[in-house]
């Protein structure tokens, strides 16, 4: 016993405790935009309490029907990133995941201008975030991903605001309808009276395709994308279209078709791959 002990004293400095990250699933900021408080989680990588250094920033959204704990709890974001960290494929990084499920669900301003998350998102959100917590604050340093509803998001977000992002990621991506005459009836069906101007404008800023298409030359670099669904997934059609019209405006991407449907199992599988490919944009490749 006393050999043992002995043992284990002389072995103690050589011996390294890997360090994990904390997540915080139930954290809330208030919204004066959206007149609530809204919920987020978010990931601090294993040396965020012992460093005084900056971090890259991940927004990764989730899908319809979950909320700020889906890529906690089905995601496995802890585990999976600190892994990705430890094996050096990805770089010590924030990962924030906000609550696109309360009020309403969705990660886009309304048609009818009364529920406006988009604007909550980039005008109070990002700011709290990168005010709270020690962010890197400029474009290289910050990325977005997510998946089917939160790929939507991920698209539109991007697109939008391709000076913030260096990175985008859509998953299993909810596209928006393919067409304006798709639009139409889609807008209408909740909206009865809406003007045919409003669902016009709505659709041409909103629609990933129409994004797409419409996109100057000036902007076809500014983002780095990586497009991924499965083979299986009931979505395919609208992230293939995407995928097309990307090569035939010549716009650089990556677009993934792997074995797999709409489901954690595969999301799950998607997150390493992400981490990887933003952390190539941190990294300045």
């Amino acid at each position: 016993m006393k050999k043992s002990l002995v043992l284990i004293a002389l072995l103690l400095p050589f011996i390294t405790f890997a360090q994990t990250g904390k997540v915080f699933d139930n954290l809330s900021l208030p919204s004066k935009i959206l007149k609530s408080d809204r919920k987020f989680a978010i990931y601090l990588p294993p040396d965020y309490e012992t460093s005084n250094r900056t971090y890259p920033m991940l927004y990764l959204l989730h899908g319809s029907g979950d909320d700020q704990t889906g890529w906690v709890t089905f995601g496995e974001v802890l585990n999976i990133t600190d892994k990705a960290i430890a094996d050096g494929t990805a770089t010590p990084m924030i990962i924030v995941m906000p609550d696109g499920n309360t009020g309403r669900r969705g990660y886009f301003n309304d048609i009818k201008g009364d529920w406006n998350y988009e604007d909550f998102f980039f005008q109070e959100l990002i700011p709290f975030i990168e005010k709270k917590y020690r962010a890197k604050t400029d474009k290289r340093s910050r990325a977005v991903a997510g998946l089917s509803m939160g790929g939507g998001g991920t698209f539109m977000y991007a697109l939008h605001h391709p000076e913030l992002f260096s990175s985008a990621c859509p998953l299993s991506a909810s596209v928006g309808p393919f067409t304006l005459d798709e639009a139409r009836k889609t807008y209408t069906k909740n909206n009865p009276n809406l003007a045919d101007s409003t669902i016009t404008n709505y659709y041409n800023r909103h629609s990933v395709l129409a994004l797409v298409n419409n996109m100057p030359d000036s902007q076809k670099k500014a983002v780095r994308w990586y497009i991924d669904d499965g083979d299986d997934d009931f979505l395919y059609e609208g992230n293939a279209l995407v995928h097309i019209a990307m090569r035939k405006k010549e716009i650089p991407h990556e677009f993934r078709i792997r074995d797999g449907g709409h489901t954690w199992t595969y999301w799950r599988t998607s997150l390493p791959k992400v981490l990887e490919f933003v952390s190539d944009a941190f990294h300045q490749f």
